[in-house]
Formats: structure tokens, sequence, C-alpha cells
């Protein structure tokens, strides 16, 4: 099922109308039937008689007045036109506006010169099927059959009167019209009617005069179609073509018109054709330059706006590099900060714990002296089994203590742990006449036993 907001965005397109709910009203009083609608809508919106001229009154005839009111009537970019640039609008069924790719872009961008801007749906990428009361669709031109049908005229008129003459593009109506719209050109349209006896003659004397095909190649974009073809047939019935050989000259309008600038019925000749496009060329050449300027002035508003979109994404990427490098410096600062409190205090701790162990150590060395000292008990008074020893340290103080001749060596080693003069465990006491070693060996024998009685002068020796 179509989306409803699809046919309300393509309504809107079409129609040129801003207000959302009514053109939801007037899509439901046709009971969403999209082509139903749009063609209800254009059909009320037609100029009215005071505004167009009736098609049976020959151009020449047609007054100056009316050829301005018929253009104001456009309401698009041709609002200031020259007098009788466009003597009568013309409104496009949806099936050739479809025609050309599937494309809508030249119903929603006609006369948009100035406004610029295509939008571009497919009318069977919403599923529009066939009206009812309307214009039927069953008609419709598939994708490729409107450009086919304009390359097999242009290779028929290239195969019948050569390649001198009009440069015809091989493309759909809609899509020729939209290539003017972008080259600031008007569009020449040939409707060609096979069967006609003066189309021959026409074709190779004025269509392929050097002149005018010269003169239309530079300045207009030439679409040809044969009435014989869907969209060319479509087109003659747009245009009310009654005579033929057929030419016209048209430009974009609102909506799904288009603005006829000239046409000519019947066969002319190149001099004829020449002066009637060089005088339709003029009294457009206004439109087609302001068109041409506002579109300069887009463009050059356009590249500013990209330039300082660019700057401002170049300000703002410059702005989250230092922001980013600001961040960045920060963490790395954070992170220094970080490690080296880490560290203060891992230092600190091992500062604590070097401290606390040091204390332990040396209240363990305290309580170590202590025992000592209450292990080696009093000093024995002097006598004949008492052995007085000497002990020298080696910051040069010197200790001296009696024991008991008894008394085994290592009860020495205690006294001199006792006193807390060394820092060191390792040490052993050596005496110098003979210089004998006193080691863990020899801490068992008595002093006695040792050669150390009566007296001893032993000193520290550290290892």
């Amino acid at each position: 099922m179509v989306d409803v907001a699809d046919k309300l965005a393509y309504f809107q397109a079409i129609t040129g109308l801003e207000d959302p709910d009514l053109c939801t009203e007037i899509l439901q009083a046709h009971g969403w039937d999209l082509e139903l609608a749009i063609s209800s809508f254009t059909s009320s919106t037609q100029p009215s008689a005071s505004s167009t001229v009736s098609d049976s009154d020959p151009p020449d005839s047609r007054s100056r007045t009316d050829s301005a009111s018929a253009s104001a009537s456009a309401s698009g970019p041709i609002t200031a036109p020259a007098p009788g640039l466009a003597w009568r609008l013309v409104t496009l069924p949806i099936s050739v506006i479809s025609g050309s790719l599937g494309l809508i872009s030249g119903a929603v961008g006609l006369g948009l010169w100035a406004a610029g801007g295509v939008l571009s749906y497919s009318l069977g990428m919403i599923g529009l099927g066939s009206g009812q009361g309307g214009e039927s669709s069953a008609g419709l031109v598939s994708v490729s059959a409107a450009a086919s049908e304009a390359m097999d005229f242009v290779a028929e008129f290239e195969r019948e009167y050569g390649t001198r003459g009009l440069n015809f593009v091989g493309e759909g109506f809609m899509d020729a019209l939209q290539r003017s719209r972008n080259a600031f050109k008007l569009l020449f349209v040939y409707l060609h009617s096979p069967d006609h006896p003066d189309s021959p003659v026409f074709c190779e004397r004025t269509l392929c005069s050097q002149a005018l095909a010269a003169f239309v190649n530079e300045n207009f974009v030439a679409w040809g179609g044969s009435i014989r073809a869907s969209e060319g047939f479509k087109m003659s019935n747009s245009l009310k073509a009654s005579r033929f050989p057929f030419c016209a000259v048209v430009m974009p309008a609102t909506n799904q018109r288009i603005a006829l600038l000239q046409q000519v019925e019947g066969p002319k000749s190149p001099e004829e054709m020449l002066t009637i496009l060089q005088r339709v060329l003029e009294e457009s050449a206004p439109v087609l330059v302001a068109a041409r300027l506002d579109a300069e002035e887009r463009r050059n508003n356009m590249r500013l706006r990209e330039e300082q979109d660019a700057a401002y994404r170049a300000a703002l990427e410059a702005d989250q590099a230092r922001e980013r490098q600001r961040r960045e410096e920060q963490e790395r600062l954070e992170r220094e900060a970080a490690e080296a409190e880490r560290k203060r205090k891992e230092e600190e701790e091992a500062r604590e714990r070097a401290a606390r162990e040091a204390a332990e150590k040396e209240a363990a060395r305290a309580r170590m002296r202590q025992e000592k000292a209450l292990s080696l008990g009093d000093e024995p008074e002097k006598g004949p089994n008492v052995t007085q020893v000497l002990v020298r340290f080696p910051t040069g103080e010197r200790k001296e203590r009696r024991f008991h001749s008894t008394a085994l060596i290592q009860a020495v080693y205690d006294y001199v742990d006792s006193l807390g003069c060394l820092e060191v465990e390792d040490y052993n006491l050596v005496s110098n006449f003979p210089r004998v070693t006193y080691g863990t060996e020899k801490r068992s024998l008595t002093l006695k036993e040792a050669g150390l009685h009566p007296q001893a002068s032993l000193f520290v020796e550290l290892n």
C-alpha cells in the first residue's frame, strides 16, 4: 500500500501548496487518488479567459496585453517578461511529466530557474495507478520508452535528412525541458507528421538549413517527436497542434505547465523561421539573463556557504585537536602526578618499614645484649682462678672484665655483644702473641684450656 506521507509530499511538490492540511483535504476529497487530485487541482487553476487567448485566434492577432497577463499567471520565475513573451500557458498531462526517466523533476522544477532545486520522485515508486474521472495513466510512458522514442525519432530524421540539421536531443520531453532549464536556454519543439506532404520539404530545406541549424543549435535545446509515437502524440494534443509542420518555443512555468512563447504552424522558409526565433530569443533574453545571474548568485552563495562550512569545520577540528591535546597533556600530568605520589608513598612506606625493622632489630639487639649481660652473671673478684681479659675494638676503644678461668670463650663473645659497641654480628676475637683466632670451633673451650689464663689481650676482627 502506498504510503500516505509520500502521496502528500508528491501532491505538495506538484501543486506548490505549502499547507499540509489543505493538501490532505484535497486528497481525501478525491479518495487519495493522487493523479485525480492533481488533475482536478490543475484544472481548477487554469488561466481564465481574460488571461489566456483562444487557441482559435492566430498568433499574430493576439494582443500584447493578453501576452503579458498570460505570462504573469505563471507566478514562477517568469515574473517580468518582455511584452508578448509568453502568449499561452500549457498544462502538460501527467503521462508526459512522468514519462521521461519516470521522474517529476521537470514538474517540480518547472519555472524554477530563479528558485532552483529539483525534487525527483517516481510516480511508479509511489504506486500511481489509473485515475478516476481524471486523465488516465494507463498510457504512461515507461522509464525507457520516452527516451527510446526520442532516439528513434533522431535516428529516423538523420537517416532521412542527414546529420547537417538540428541537433535533436535523444531523450524524453521532460528531460529535454530540464536540460534547457539547466542550460538557461529555451526549448525548441518540432512535432513531426510523417504523412503530411509538407513535412519532407520543411525538414530538408528549413530544419536542415545551415544558418537555421547553427542558430538553433547555439541558442536552443532542440527536441523533436513524431506524432505517431506516444509522447509526440500527447505533446501535439497539449500544444493543440492543428497544422503541420508544427514548431514551438517553450520554457518552464509553474507546476506541470510550460509557457508557450511561440508556435509556428505550416511550412516556413529558413529566413522566416530565423526571424521568428530571433525575435523570441530577444524577447526572452531578460528572463534568461536574470535566471542565469540568479543561478550564479545561488552558486556563489552555495560556494560561500561551503567555504564557510569548510572554514568552520577546520576551526572546529583545530579546536577539537587543541582540546584533545590539552586533555592528553592534562591526563599525562595527572598520570605523572599519580606516579610521583605512588612512588612517594612507596618510598615513605619503605622508610617507615625500614625504620620499623631497624627499631625492631635494635630492640632485638637490646634484648639480646640484656640477656647476654644477665647470662654473664656478676663479675668475679680477683683471685687465682679468675682471668683478666682485655678487649680492644676497631674504634680503639678498650673494655676489660674478669672471668672465671673455667668460663668458656663464648662468654667473652657474650660480653662483647652485651656492650653494644659493634654494629655487626659477624666478627672474631683474635690474640696477637701468638696470633690465634678464636672462631666458632674454639668457642666451647674454657679460657684456661685456650691458654688465656690468667690474663688475655684480645682484639675484635671484623669479618
